[in-house]
């Protein structure tokens, strides 16, 4: 996967998703309709496509040790999140693990029902 087409096709599989072009046309990114956050920031830099995916502690550690390409992310909380440089070292199937777990840490959250 080395397009923005691709990583776009990709972050667009989840319900009620969209894209948006909110600072200009370098910058994508995919949010949840429902609360407007976003879930993958995609553009270009240094002649490749990136794409800045959150991610929960263990495993945004876990990313940046096993790929070179996965990087503490560029114009974002690096505590948080990641860059992706889409140069096709990553497997594809990871980095849909990656946007299947920023789509959730970035969903609305639903109220506790309590029970008696």
């Amino acid at each position: 996967m080395t397009t923005k087409e691709e990583i776009l096709r990709l972050a667009l599989r989840f319900p009620d998703s969209y894209s948006d072009m909110p600072f200009d046309d370098n910058w994508t990114v995919v949010r949840h309709r429902d609360n407007k956050k976003i879930f993958a920031w995609i553009f270009e830099r240094q002649g490749r496509v990136w794409v800045n995916l959150k991610a929960p502690p263990d495993w945004r550690d876990l990313w940046r040790e096993a790929y070179d390409s996965v990087i503490p992310a560029y114009h974002l909380n690096k505590e948080h999140w990641n860059s992706v440089i889409l140069d096709d070292s990553v497997p594809e199937h990871e980095i849909a693990h990656m946007l299947d777990l920023s789509y959730t840490l970035t969903e609305k959250k639903r109220k506790k029902v309590r029970t008696r």
